[in-house]
């Protein structure tokens, strides 16, 4: 979306791919960020940083997104264990020092006593050596090591969760291929014209084909056109389902009040064209 920040450089795709999801959940909601906080029980300040890709939420969290928006979390929650094994390892100390500040309770543990003030690195403002700074750091080496040893299984265990999404949601046969590389792009227009109570663009007459992101074809540009019609621009009529038309897909399952997903099958179909 137009309003974004662009999200830090040397992110994982796969990370980049997850946070983009948070955010098109958060736009489909249609709450800023306190009325987020409200709903959800996390702080706005956690969700700023979350939607901003600098740190990756809570398990917990991503559930509590998932059900603001009324959408079935099992494909997020499978970016999200992905993301989790790709995240940088700087990125997830940042992550974990924050662990307490993203509690829903909003408390903060402070390692320093009441009255020091504390500078980086846990040095007292007078120069001299504050123990609580040995505190900090040993619990910081402590989630290190914790870092270290589930970093490898994490990565394992999110690419298992992924292909078992994939084997319990498998991709019917006759919907849309994956987009390949093509000489030139197709130029898809929109013909408008009603037939039996129905609309049709001219592209595809399919009311079941099921469809989701990274999909092209003429089906997807058959649901673009319809998006149009419907006044929710998927962002144009190019046949590629990506962010843009995912984000008017979902603007549109909440405005019909379907189960929203972001993905197309009879129902949503059936919606559009009426």
């Amino acid at each position: 979306m137009g309003r974004w920040k662009a999200l830090p450089s040397g992110l994982d795709p796969t990370v980049v791919e997850f946070v983009a999801q948070l955010r098109r959940f958060k736009d489909a909601s249609g709450l800023n960020l306190r009325e987020l906080a409200a709903r959800t029980g996390y702080s706005a300040s956690s969700w700023n940083r979350y939607l901003g890709g600098r740190s990756l939420p809570p398990r917990e969290a991503v559930e509590a997104l998932a059900a603001t928006v009324g959408a079935d979390p099992t494909r997020l929650l499978a970016r999200y264990e992905t993301a989790q094994g790709a995240w940088g390892f700087e990125q997830a100390v940042g992550a974990a020092v924050l662990a307490e500040e993203d509690s829903p309770s909003g408390e903060v543990e402070r390692d320093g006593a009441p009255g020091v003030p504390e500078t980086k690195g846990g040095r007292p403002a007078d120069g001299g050596f504050s123990i609580f700074g040995s505190v900090r750091a040993a619990r910081l080496r402590s989630r290190l090591r914790l870092l270290l040893t589930v970093g490898v299984s994490a990565a394992a265990g999110a690419a298992i969760t992924l292909l078992a999404v994939e084997l319990e949601h498998p991709q019917p046969s006759g919907t849309a291929t994956r987009p390949a590389a093509v000489a030139r792009p197709v130029a898809y227009t929109c013909d408008y014209v009603r037939k039996g109570g129905q609309w049709y663009a001219g592209n595809s007459t399919t009311r079941k084909d099921h469809l989701e992101v990274d999909m092209s074809g003429p089906e997807v540009a058959e649901l673009q056109c319809l998006l149009q019609r419907a006044g929710i621009s998927p962002g144009g009529v190019d046949g590629n389902f990506g962010p843009l038309t995912e984000s008017a897909v979902i603007k549109a399952q909440r405005t019909y009040r379907l189960g929203i997903d972001g993905q197309v099958g009879p129902q949503t179909w059936t919606a559009l064209r009426r």
